[in-house]
């Protein structure tokens, strides 16, 4: 009698749970679920409900543990390892989640759904080589799934064969003229550009263009902003397509209530939320500035999800800061709630509209004062981040009406640098494989910011100069053979071109310091790797344009006091490059400039730069505090140390470099 009891209350619960969640009240459902399992702990199918209710509820840590239940209890059953799956992908638990799609059973029908979720999973556990065996199998169920053939494009991508995924992306781009098409053309441009493809380029760029002008909004939340930044787009595209993507990423999502009571006493309470706490540039370059911070006046926190290498870098960017905080599989409300509660006063995001970027983060307004920074060279299109960092090149206050944000200057270069990163003597260039008695023209760019129009100036400043040859980055092989091909098609010898590996860090800086000029490409410059070369010692030659990308270059060798490096057109830089390349004894001065005052300029004094880092944050928070409003906050310039170490003169009126300081004659 007591077994009909028991089990006519689990059918009641059972019941009255399906009857929940036939209407979507979720949390009904989960009460009525969670009755029958106590009642019925051996019975996988209320484990399995009670996962997907959980699931619809965004409890996602419970639902998991529900999952693992019914899979535990129901080895074979499929749709427990989906749910699994899927609660586990919502807490970016990625390896994971695709061991529960390789643990569905054997002799399970083939399902072109369940098929591109596992790829997915593959792709985002970096996985890529397990993710393409996937992802054939879909494409072999539906060979016109344009899903199917765009992921196995992303896991080319992640596998650097940029051919391959170019090629994918070209496929699924014709298959489909909705979201899929949105999602491919920009990775389809990138992807083309990054294996020097050119054969479509201008149509497919052009596609692009007319997609992000003429498609309606939902369409073009899809486009990458990040594509945009090589090719010849205006302010006004970037901001639309950063307005638009940022639309998409945060639709629905309701800002924190405003916070109650007085501030906490103490130290300014800085946030970074960035997944590139790791071997990555973003914190090569920026280790120094937390390490020399005042942490008298500012106290400093990282949220991270980015991975677990164990790199030294990792483990110096983490000693740099006050609290370190994973929040890998953390929501993005907890991580928002998380933040409010640790009292963060300005909130900087280091990813913006870049791969694993959460900065939706911000969109829930956990902090009073947010700030773009480093990691995205252009608008975010947010209207939750207060304040872009810039300075007066890259970000003039004139240029104000093409950001979102407020800008906010620098006085020197917005960029900061590790002056303890390593500088090994240079080897010979024999070793390189480079000629001992030519001038040594250098572009270490990766090749998606190489374009038609770059080779077409290299070919005439090579052509011009007899002694001089260039050396290039080899990234992928169908880059290198086509760019000797187009620069042989141009009257350059095969010969005067050589290709460089990909080397650890010391071991690059040592082969730059070979080098005797560093060309630079736009609308997308050097940014790291300018840097990179102006520490080794080998000026670089740029030509600013109308974006922060395009500007990046003049603001890094201004800062060393290279200001006539900056040329105002492609006429002025051919005839700079070509003039120094036939007279080396010009180039001796600048490297020489660079080398033996490399501590004292602007660009390379960490103390200096941490300072008027912190001076800037201090007037962001002082304007919060007094209950003013985000405002363009103009350059202060520094104490200067000589001509030779000062960047370019500011007039602090407009927040602006005067173009006679930049452009060289």
């Amino acid at each position: 009698m007591k077994s009909d009891t028991r089990r006519s209350a689990i059918d009641r619960h059972w019941h009255a749970g399906r009857q929940a969640a036939s209407a979507f009240d979720w949390p009904r459902a989960i009460d009525a679920f969670q009755a029958a399992v106590a009642l019925a702990p051996q019975d996988g199918l209320l484990h399995l409900n009670l996962a997907r209710a959980l699931l619809r509820a965004s409890r996602f840590q419970e639902a998991t543990v529900a999952a693992q239940a019914a899979r535990a209890l129901e080895p074979g059953n499929a749709l427990a390892s989906r749910i699994l799956a899927e609660t586990l992908m919502h807490q970016n638990r990625h390896a994971e989640a695709a061991e529960a799609f390789s643990a569905m059973p054997a002799d399970s029908p083939p399902d072109l759904d369940l098929l591109l979720a596992h790829g997915n999973a593959l792709i985002l556990a970096r996985q890529p080589m397990a993710a393409v065996e996937v992802l054939f199998k879909a494409v072999s169920l539906k060979l016109d799934c344009a899903l199917a053939h765009y992921r196995l494009g992303l896991a080319f991508k992640d596998l650097h064969r940029a051919q391959e995924a170019s090629e994918c992306f070209r496929t699924a781009a014709a298959l489909d003229d909705g979201g899929v098409r949105a999602l491919t053309l920009s990775l389809l441009v990138h992807e083309s550009r990054q294996a020097c493809d050119w054969s479509t380029l201008d149509a497919d760029t052009q596609a692009l263009l007319d997609m992000l002008d003429r498609a309606d909004d939902r369409a073009t939340e899809l486009l990458s902003p990040f594509a945009l930044l090589p090719i010849e787009a205006t302010p006004a595209q970037q901001w639309r397509i950063g307005s638009l993507r940022t639309q998409g990423l945060t639709r629905g999502v309701q800002p924190l209530s405003p916070a109650i009571g007085p501030r906490r006493p103490g130290p300014v309470r800085v946030g970074y939320l960035s997944a590139d706490f790791c071997r990555h540039a973003t914190s090569v370059l920026m280790m120094e500035q937390l390490e020399r911070r005042d942490r008298t006046r500012f106290e400093v926190f990282l949220y991270s999800h980015s991975l677990e290498d164990g790199s030294a870098i990792q483990h110096r960017i983490r000693a740099a800061c006050d609290r370190y905080l994973d929040v890998t599989h953390l929501s993005h409300d907890a991580v928002a709630q998380r933040i409010r509660e640790d009292g963060i006063d300005i909130m900087v995001d280091l990813k913006g509209h870049t791969r694993d970027s959460r900065f939706e983060i911000l969109a829930r307004r956990p902090a009073p004062v947010q700030v773009a920074y480093l990691g995205y060279p252009a608008t975010t299109g947010a209207d939750f981040i207060d304040y872009l960092i810039g300075d007066p090149v890259v970000t003039p206050l004139s240029h104000g009406d093409r950001y979102s944000e407020c800008i906010a200057q620098m006085p020197n270069s917005y960029q900061p640098n590790d002056t303890q990163r390593p500088l090994p003597p240079a080897p010979d260039r024999a070793t390189l494989g480079l000629p001992t008695d030519a001038v040594v023209l250098c572009c270490f760019n990766q090749t998606y910011k190489v374009s038609p129009a770059m080779v077409d100036l290299w070919a005439q400043i090579l052509r011009q100069s007899p002694r001089a040859v260039l050396w290039m980055l080899a990234w992928n092989p169908h880059a290198q053979q086509r760019l000797r091909a187009e620069l042989t098609r141009r009257g350059v010898a095969a010969s005067r071109l050589y290709f460089a590996p990909k080397l650890g860090l010391a071991d690059h800086l040592a082969r730059l310091r070979c080098a005797d000029l560093f060309l630079d490409t736009w609308p997308c410059n050097a940014h790291t790797t300018a840097s990179e070369a102006l520490w080794a010692g080998v000026p670089v030659l740029t030509v600013p344009g109308e974006t922060f990308a395009s500007r990046v270059a003049a603001s890094l060798a201004s800062a060393c006091g290279l200001q006539e490096l900056v040329c105002a057109d492609a006429p002025g830089y051919v005839q700079r490059a070509t003039a120094l390349a036939n007279d080396p004894a010009a180039l001796k001065p600048l490297q020489q400039r660079l080398s033996g005052q490399r501590h004292a300029h602007p660009l390379f004094d960490s103390s200096r730069h941490a300072r008027d880092f912190e001076a800037l944050l201090m007037r962001m928070f002082e304007r919060q505090q007094a209950g003013l409003p985000p405002a363009p906050l103009a350059a202060v310039a520094s104490l200067r140390l000589g001509a030779e170490a000062s960047g370019p003169a500011i007039d602090a009126a407009s927040g602006e470099a005067p173009l006679a300081d930049l452009y060289a004659a």
